[in-house]
């Protein structure tokens, strides 16, 4: 009985040793891996400063410059058509692509042959029609100084004084007058003439075609001065005074190329109206300035081409009392970290612009102190209240926006966390 009940001891042991065995390894390593060390815990270092630069920001008078694009366009295009129809002989070597021409020069004759024979026939039917009308008027005079030889108290006949057909006589020399004058026009029309001074865009006939008045000859402009349709957007319209009624002045502007930006030669033109309506998709207001001799005729100035896109730069109000940031300094569209040079901490603040140009965004903020220095670098570690180091000496290669604003030079600086 003793035996049985050792060997179930020895069996359940041998059951239950392997698990306890398994737990207690574990417990011991938990404990020995928990245990903190007894050595004296590493001293974190200082995080490495985080350079940057700043400018001193100055309360000025900003005088503003709106920069705007187009494309030169002609002020007078027509389509060139002639007033009689009848066969090209004879094409101007001025009537060509691109070609320039002078007011009231040939530039298409046409066949003259049938015109000055309608201009003989009607000058031949005004010799008769001023016979017959002499005639009559002899014939009349006549009978009025036989009525009145007859020496009766009653009024005469119209018909006996042949006046119906007087007047017939002269209505038809009237007539044949002007169906002679009306060939004389279309004798000169064959020769039809530039209405101004300007170029040819496309030329659509050639020598020998037939043509009728309402058949195009090619299509002209005017070259006295271009055009260029200018957009302002609505944040740049109060800026400017721009011309809207006949007397208004001029709104001068410089025209330069964009399709060549090295280029230092400078159009001037002037704003001489505005379209009046704002475009309903980007409710911009279309300006439209005048470029006097955009082909450099009198002033041998490189020639402006129909539809070269230009640059104008248009010179606008001063805004008083502001700041001009460098776009440089501004992070995420409206913040600014500003330097305390007293304190040497960097602190946040987020801007309400005024206005903004292509290197600028002006603000006026009472609560930012004339003098005040803005970060220019991008700073990817710049907490608030952080500690700031200013370093006198000034970085030579820092671009124009950072190396000089209003005067006052910027200083570099180092910023620390806390």
């Amino acid at each position: 009985m003793a035996d049985s009940k050792a060997a179930k001891l020895r069996s359940l042991v041998t059951r239950l040793a392997p698990p306890l065995l398994i737990l207690a390894v574990g417990w011991f390593g938990y404990a020995s891996l928990s245990l903190e060390p007894e050595e004296e815990k590493r001293v974190r270092g200082k995080p490495r400063p985080i350079k940057t630069q700043v400018v001193e920001l100055v309360v000025q008078d900003y005088p503003t410059t709106i920069e705007t694009q187009g494309n030169v366009r002609p002020h007078d295009q027509i389509t060139l058509n002639s007033e009689v129809a009848g066969k090209i002989v004879r094409i101007s070597p001025h009537f060509e692509d691109g070609a320039i021409f002078s007011k009231g020069e040939v530039l298409v004759e046409l066949d003259t042959a049938d015109f000055m024979a309608a201009l003989t026939s009607a000058e031949a039917q005004v010799a008769r029609t001023t016979a017959s009308h002499a005639l009559e008027q002899a014939q009349a005079n006549q009978a009025r100084e036989s009525w009145e030889k007859l020496a009766l108290d009653e009024d005469p006949d119209p018909l006996v004084l042949r006046i119906p057909q007087l007047r017939q006589a002269e209505a038809n020399m009237k007539s044949a007058t002007a169906q002679y004058e009306r060939a004389r026009r279309d004798l000169e029309r064959t020769q039809i003439r530039a209405p101004f001074d300007g170029r040819v865009r496309q030329r659509t006939v050639g020598v020998g075609q037939s043509i009728r008045t309402s058949t195009s000859l090619g299509i002209i402009f005017a070259s006295d001065y271009a055009e260029v349709r200018l957009p302002i957007s609505g944040a740049d319209l109060p800026l400017l005074d721009l011309p809207e009624v006949g007397g208004d002045p001029p709104v001068r502007v410089e025209i330069r190329d964009t399709l060549n930006p090295e280029s230092e030669t400078v159009w001037e033109a002037s704003i001489i109206r505005t379209e009046g309506a704002l475009d309903p998709a980007t409710l911009e207001l279309f300006a439209i300035a005048k470029v006097d001799d955009p082909f450099g005729l009198r002033t041998g100035k490189p020639p402006l081409r129909i539809g070269q896109p230009v640059t104008a730069t248009v010179s606008g109000k001063t805004l008083r009392n502001v700041m001009a940031l460098p776009r440089i300094a501004v992070k995420k569209l409206d913040r600014i970290y500003l330097v305390d040079a007293k304190k040497f901490t960097l602190h946040q603040k987020t801007i309400n612009p005024v206005w903004a140009d292509a290197r600028h965004i002006i603000i006026q903020d009472p609560g930012i102190a004339d003098g005040s220095l803005v970060a220019t670098t991008r700073l990817s570690y710049a907490p608030d209240g952080a500690r700031v180091e200013i370093l006198p000496d000034i970085n030579p290669d820092a671009p124009p926006e950072t190396t000089m604003l209003n005067g006052r030079r910027p200083a570099k600086v180092v910023v620390e966390g806390k």
